[in-house]
Formats: structure tokens, sequence, C-alpha cells
């Protein structure tokens, strides 16, 4: 795989997953304006706060062309805020913030908690096989999924609710696989580019 994979870098651990991404030798550019977009064949919305990053998607013009290229395949990994952004629907959100709408999920911003009652939890991967080792997720102010559509393929769970979750090109979870060594999340996502 040597296509380009643009990493969204208005704000939160973009740096953390440029990464995770040289380590499987995977080329990446920070998006910051509309022309950093230019050759990019994939990219990662990271965490970060999501009304900020709701903000600064309108006021730097990226947010049309990024919801464009997403309607015309772009493949997209979103990781908590990036999660946000890209479900169908968001629950205490501001009512100023934006979203994509790109796969067909409800989610709650801070669904399990503030910053005191982040956490971290081994998580069994369906889409690695059964005889995966489980994948450490981290999260922090994570989005909780309150509901997902007939379309929404769930290939991790938490306790009864989806926190990794895929719809065609799109794929979303509620932690932050950047945080950790283990790059595995990041290897699918590039084989399905």
């Amino acid at each position: 795989m040597n296509a380009l994979v643009g990493v969204l870098a208005l704000q939160g651990a973009f740096v953390a997953h440029q990464q995770r991404l040289a380590e499987l030798d995977v080329p990446t550019r920070q998006v910051r304006t509309p022309a950093d977009l230019d050759g990019v064949g994939a990219l990662v919305m990271p965490g970060g706060e999501s009304t900020t990053m709701s903000k600064l998607l309108t006021s730097s013009g990226l947010f049309d062309d990024m919801k464009a290229r997403m309607s015309d395949g772009l493949a997209v990994f979103g990781t908590c805020a990036g999660m946000i952004l890209l479900a169908a629907d968001v629950i205490d959100g501001r009512p100023d913030q934006r979203s994509f709408g790109m796969i067909d999920l409800v989610v709650r911003r801070n669904g399990y908690g503030r910053q005191l009652e982040s956490f971290e939890a081994d998580l069994e991967i369906d889409s690695f096989g059964s005889d995966a080792p489980p994948f450490h997720g981290v999260f922090i102010r994570a989005p909780k999924v309150e509901s997902a559509g007939e379309a929404v393929e769930v290939l991790a769970v938490h306790e009864g609710v989806p926190v990794l979750a895929r719809q065609g090109r799109i794929t979303v979870a509620a932690f932050h696989p950047e945080l950790t060594a283990d790059h595995r999340l990041h290897a699918q996502f590039v084989e399905h580019i």
C-alpha cells in the first residue's frame, strides 16, 4: 500500500496516528487546508474536542471538501472525536456542531463520562479472528454508541456497546488506538483503502 494517507491535523492526537502509520511504512500528510487533501487516498480523523474540531473544519474551509470526498468514497478512520464527527446523529453536541453523517450511528458525546471516568479495556476485535490477542483500548472522554443502523458492521463491543464499527469505507472507534504500540487497527484500515 503506497497511497498517501491524510491525517486531519487541526487538533488532537494526529502525530500519534502518523507514528502508527509510519510503523507500517504508510506515507502520511497533515491536513489543515483543502489543498492538503490533494492526492490523499484515505483520511484519519483523530480524537480531540469534537465541537472545537467542528468549528475548525468550517473556518478552515475543509468541511465541505471533506464531505464531498467522503461521499465520493474516500476511506476514513475516525477515532473518538472523529467518530462523533462522522456519526449520523450526535446527542449532547452543541447546536452549531456539524457532523458529516457518513456512518449510521447515534453517538453521545462523553457518553462514558468526563476525564475522571476515562478507562482502558481489552477488546476482542472480531475482524482480527478468534485466536488474535485482544486490543488494548484507551477510552478518554469517549463517545458512546446509542444505536447503530442495519448497514453498520460492529467489529468490537465493550459491555455490550459497540466501540468499533465500519460502514462501507468509513471506520470508527470510540477509543484511541493511536495511543498504544499496537498498530493492527491502522493496518486493517490501510488494507481496506
